[in-house]
């Protein structure tokens, strides 16, 4: 890092969190006490804060990763300060841990940006830093710095655990994946990804050598054919059975699959994934959820997918694979009818924008959710168009990791997206200076409309006194 890049970035992140300390401030003076699932996390939080660390609430349904920390910070804290009674623990106190781990997540996204795209010479330190303040205020994400859920700490040790992958470190790595697993079980796949990244560069380093020994280059330059992706299936089937490559891939992602097998033993005994209240969290087949992630995606990357250019690149690649995009068409008509779920917090819970989205979208009409079919295909088929610089591996390892972690859940939360969503983001080429501004903006728009509602327009249930609040 240069010296004005180190500078530049230093002020980034000192003003974006004197600006989030503000926000927390103003967030904690109207909502003093636990709010949403705050009332469930605070006092676990404060249980394991004076020693009683056998007591359980059981509606919580992770491990419990976020209050261990809290009390391993909090606790030393507030000895060497001083500070007694109420003070330690509280609910504010204890909603600063994920403000320190929103400043967290803004240093490893700029480190990922850097380590990423460090081959791309053309990428200015001040396109890094203005990437990085971006994503770090990724309004899904940004929204829950300021109440006291797994999310920040969820994101800080993947993305951090993911980091350490791409520096060779996997050991740290799976350790790392271990803190994430304890804030969210999901956050097992990101293991997975971690592992993939290093499957996928052998493959590719193996993929290079089959091409230059048949001297066909054409076959990547072509790699969306599908012949070509026939072929390339029969090299991945014909390169994971031999016992020399799964010995090789084996050594080298070891402490994964150590951790990974932990997992299925946790899952053997607890019984399931979720722990506590298993009522609200049945898996299932949900495939239209690829499609919501999709949009999601689209609404909040739209300046890198929502493009003149990409609309008639679209539009050109339809008329030349007709038959393909028909039978996509077929096949994604065909999710919608047999495997859409509506979970009965998303038609019963008015706090969450996920109940406006679904009461003034998909409820309009039993046609709507059809109807949305082409939008879906051109955002699948933007999405993929803006990963061809990844290689074909990297991307089947993606796609299979996005799979595993939206299609079981049953629940429409856009929470669960904010993982794969930063993973996609930061392995995109980056835009142009305008562009990135644009999206910049965009985010500063709809976090200053989410925190005026949650702050501003507060409402009542008929049969509740408590002040209710919209949010995420």
């Amino acid at each position: 890092m240069e010296r004005a890049e180190a500078y530049g970035f230093s002020g980034a992140m000192s003003g974006a969190f004197l600006l989030s300390c503000l926000l927390f401030a103003a967030v904690s003076r109207r909502q003093r006490g636990p709010y949403m699932d705050e009332v469930f996390h605070v006092p676990q939080a404060q249980a394991y804060c004076h020693g009683r660390f056998l007591q359980w609430d059981p509606m919580i349904t992770t491990l419990p990763g976020l209050y261990l920390l809290s009390v391993g910070v909090v606790k030393p804290a507030a000895w060497l300060l001083g500070w007694t009674g109420s003070v330690v623990c509280s609910v504010g106190m204890l909603r600063f841990i994920n403000l320190l781990f929103s400043a967290g997540n803004f240093y490893l996204l700029y480190l990922l940006l850097f380590k990423i795209h460090q081959k791309n010479k053309a990428v200015s330190g001040f396109q890094r830093i203005l990437s990085a303040l971006t994503l770090a205020t990724f309004p899904t994400l940004y929204f829950f710095t300021f109440l006291y859920y797994t999310d920040p700490g969820s994101v800080f040790f993947t993305l951090f655990s993911y980091l350490m992958c791409l520096y060779g470190n996997h050991k740290t790595s799976a350790l790392l994946g271990f803190c994430g697993f304890m804030f969210r079980q999901t956050n097992i796949v990101w293991t997975v990804f971690c592992a993939g990244n290093v499957v996928a560069e052998k493959l590719n380093e193996a993929w290079r050598i089959e091409l230059q020994k048949k001297k066909d280059e054409k076959i990547s330059s072509r790699k969306g054919s599908f012949s070509d992706l026939t072929r390339i299936l029969q090299f991945l089937v014909k390169y994971l059975i031999s016992p020399k490559n799964l010995v090789t891939l084996t050594a080298l992602t070891w402490p994964y699959i150590i951790l990974v097998s932990l997992f299925f033993v946790f899952v053997f005994i607890n019984g399931g994934i979720v722990v506590g209240d298993r009522s609200s969290h049945e898996a299932c087949l949900h495939f239209p959820q690829l499609f919501y992630f999709l949009s999601f995606t689209g609404f909040f990357a739209f300046p890198h997918l929502l493009t003149p250019t990409k609309i008639r690149k679209f539009l050109l690649s339809l008329r030349k694979h007709p038959v393909q995009y028909s039978l996509i068409t077929v096949i994604s008509l065909f999710l919608i009818w047999k495997f859409t779920y509506v979970h009965k917090y998303l038609l019963a819970d008015n706090r969450h924008y996920t109940f406006y989205v679904w009461r003034k979208v998909f409820q309009r009409h039993e046609l709507v959710k059809y109807l949305l079919v082409p939008f879906y295909i051109f955002a699948g088929w933007s999405f993929a168009d803006t990963l061809k610089s990844k290689s074909i591996f990297w991307i089947l390892m993606y796609f299979v990791c996005l799979l595993a972690v939206t299609v079981p859940q049953k629940l429409l939360e856009f929470r669960y997206f904010i993982l794969p969503f930063l993973i996609y983001r930061l392995n995109i080429p980056f835009l142009s200076l305008y562009r990135q501004l644009l999206e910049l903006a965009f985010y500063i728009l709809v976090n200053a409309v989410t925190f005026y509602l949650f702050l501003n327009r507060t409402f009542q249930w008929e049969n509740s006194d408590e002040v209710q609040r919209f949010m995420w």
